[in-house]
């Protein structure tokens, strides 16, 4: 490991197994992606990176029938299959703390958007990379209860 240096005052500490985190996407990473072109395949037309509550922005949406569409990445997002169940190095609290906080805000996020009228739709990350056209059809199915139940907005 390097020399352990401070990064900017947040009390992070760097080091050399942590480099590959630098600079990761937040928008448009390729299971975002993936699942788009799945979505879309299937006929459904959506837009991106939509605001569907205060604070809170979807990775898609299909404003015809309100659905949101959150892609969350086991690793930021802590997946009970995938995420880390345990941390390790000089950072190890700081990252339990920050997936912890990320699930609060999914949370919160989800229930903002719910309470502004929108289904929302959390995908992980795994699903999409195993299994693309199913985590769609979920997507799809949902479509058509909103269309059967007469919530479809104009």
């Amino acid at each position: 490991m390097s020399k352990a240096k401070t990064s900017a005052g947040l009390g992070w500490i760097r080091t050399a197994e942590g480099q590959h985190l630098k600079g990761r996407r937040s928008r448009d990473t390729k299971p975002e992606i993936t699942l788009r072109h799945a979505v879309h395949g299937l006929g459904l037309r959506y837009r991106l990176h939509r605001q569907v509550a205060p604070r809170c922005t979807a990775d898609f949406v299909l404003p015809r029938h309100r659905i949101a569409v959150f892609v969350d990445g086991c690793f930021w997002h802590g997946c009970p299959t995938h995420g880390a169940s345990a941390f390790r190095g000089p950072n190890a609290e700081r990252w339990a703390e920050k997936i912890a906080a990320n699930k609060a805000r999914d949370q919160r996020n989800t229930a903002a958007a719910e309470e502004a009228g929108w289904t929302v739709v959390r995908v992980w990350e795994c699903e999409v990379r195993t299994a693309p056209e199913r985590a769609a059809l979920r997507i799809l199915q949902l479509t058509s209860r909103a269309r059967d139940d007469g919530t479809r907005s104009r």
